[in-house]
């Protein structure tokens, strides 16, 4: 598996995403938010939790707007795969990528803690390293994580089986419980919660291991 993991000023989980592929056996390049295409061969783009451009404007929406992202939407074009965490999540709903916006936090407040989560489907590339109904403990760290969609949308997801990962202790008010999904060929994942940053015994944890694991096994089986 080749990933490629996208940089912008005021990422401050890249290196985390990129350790957890190579731990997964993953060759990482990283692609810095100027660069206009990816590296040849790319499997997987991930693209980070952080702050990318100190999240003026909405969270994501500049980053969405930098030349490597038109690289990042033709790659998914393609039937490439693209993971975005926190930051990156907000990123791939401001690209169009997928449905939904990530608000302000209920509360109004920056939220920094594991949660638990429930594993809603294990039919995706992303989720396979997990069965449905699993129920994993994953951190999360962020200001606008709310997901929200509209009531037609909410259907269309539940009704493909496009939602993965739902909180089973909600933090920020998403609707329904939502802390992740799919796109529609199930190749894009979305999701707040950090798996990156709990793939290692020294985390505390190692709940978010099997999802980079899995995600390396399906993709040297497609």
């Amino acid at each position: 598996m080749h990933a490629a993991v996208i940089v912008f000023p005021g990422s401050n989980c890249d290196r985390d995403m990129a350790v957890a592929f190579r731990q997964a056996g993953a060759r990482v390049t990283m692609v810095w938010h100027k660069d206009t295409a990816l590296p040849d061969g790319v499997d997987v783009v991930g693209i980070p939790g952080g702050f990318s451009f100190g999240d003026y404007l909405r969270c994501g929406a500049i980053a969405a707007n930098s030349p490597i992202c038109r690289s990042v939407i033709a790659h998914a074009g393609r039937g490439g795969y693209v993971l975005g965490i926190c930051n990156g999540f907000q990123v791939l709903t401001e690209t169009g990528m997928l449905p939904g916006v990530l608000l302000r936090n209920a509360a109004l407040k920056y939220v920094c803690r594991t949660v638990r989560l429930r594993v809603e489907t294990a039919d995706s590339a992303f989720t396979c390293g997990y069965a449905a109904g699993d129920e994993i403990t994953i951190p999360v760290a962020h200001h606008d994580g709310n997901y929200f969609a509209d009531a037609d949308t909410l259907k269309w997801l539940d009704d493909q089986d496009r939602v993965v990962f739902r909180y089973l202790d909600n933090p920020n008010g998403s609707v329904d419980d939502i802390a992740g999904i799919v796109s529609e060929n199930r190749r894009v994942l979305g999701m707040m919660p950090h798996p990156e940053r709990m793939a290692d015994p020294m985390h505390g944890g190692t709940d978010g291991a099997s999802f980079f694991s899995g995600l390396a096994a399906a993709l040297a089986h497609a």
